[in-house]
């Protein structure tokens, strides 16, 4: 029989209830969505400047930009309720910026223009502005500063754009790839709020179940003898009428026997 208290909170629930949500939000401050937001800012002009706006490779390119962006901001957010749901975001931010990728290397390739080694000088370069401006940076939590990059983005040359932005988006990618990790270890040790109340309903369902067993079973050894043939009786659930739902005890000689006794 479940003992517990009406109006007592059981201690799986209060634990739950106990414990603050995760710190969620604060993704302006992250370093990866920093970097989208300026391959995003960077892939419209691109687009507008370099590639026909009635193409389908034009909305595809900006809506593969702006993916990045959005799900890194939406996982922030819903990481105090579900790093399930957090992990699951960033890594579409993380398939949208591959996506828009091989869109710039396309370009490149379809157009017969330079693509940057990793090891280009010019790659090497735009690599280093990004480490420049974070040494340089009195206030952390600010954007990076889009300006930084706006002399290779403003190039007259598509092919320098192309390039920037595509080393932009090999370092989002590295970042990204790192707080994936990161979420991946947070979800196996703890998960979020959601996950941790899963944990604690089947913690309490199975030790509901377990007492409601362990009842059955002390009313079964002091089940009675049946009044009409004397033979044992089992404690059986009606299942219609006006007692639909109630316990009672049967004879287990049913049908031959159909006495019953109230519990």
């Amino acid at each position: 029989m479940n003992d517990r208290q009406p109006g007592k909170p059981r201690e799986e629930s209060r634990s739950i209830h106990a414990s603050a949500l995760r710190p969620h939000g604060g993704y302006r401050r992250l370093r990866s969505f920093q970097l989208t937001e300026i391959v995003y800012d960077g892939t419209v002009a691109f687009c507008a400047r370099f590639v026909d706006k009635r193409s389908r490779t034009h909305d595809q390119m900006v809506q593969a930009a702006r993916s990045g962006r959005q799900n890194i901001a939406e996982g922030s957010r819903a990481s105090a309720t579900s790093s399930q749901t957090e992990l699951r975001l960033v890594n579409v931010a993380r398939a949208s910026l591959d996506e828009l990728l091989l869109d710039y290397e396309d370009f490149l390739r379809q157009r017969g223009l330079p693509a940057w080694g990793k090891d280009d000088p010019q790659a090497r370069d735009v690599r280093a502005l990004g480490k420049e401006h974070r040494t340089d940076r009195s206030d952390r939590s600010d954007p990076t500063d889009a300006k930084t990059y706006a002399p290779w983005l403003n190039h007259a040359d598509p092919a320098v754009v192309a390039n920037t932005l595509i080393c932009l988006v090999h370092q989002a990618n590295y970042l990204l790839d790192r707080q994936i990790h990161g979420l991946e270890q947070q979800f196996i040790e703890g998960g979020g709020y959601s996950e941790r109340l899963a944990v604690a309903r089947l913690e309490e369902r199975k030790r509901t179940n377990q007492a409601d067993r362990t009842d059955q079973t002390d009313r079964s050894e002091k089940a009675p003898a049946c009044l009409a043939c004397g033979q044992a009786m089992a404690l059986r659930t009606a299942r219609k009428g006006t007692r639909a739902g109630s316990q009672f005890w049967g004879c287990t000689q049913y049908p031959t026997c159909k006495g019953t006794r109230p519990v």
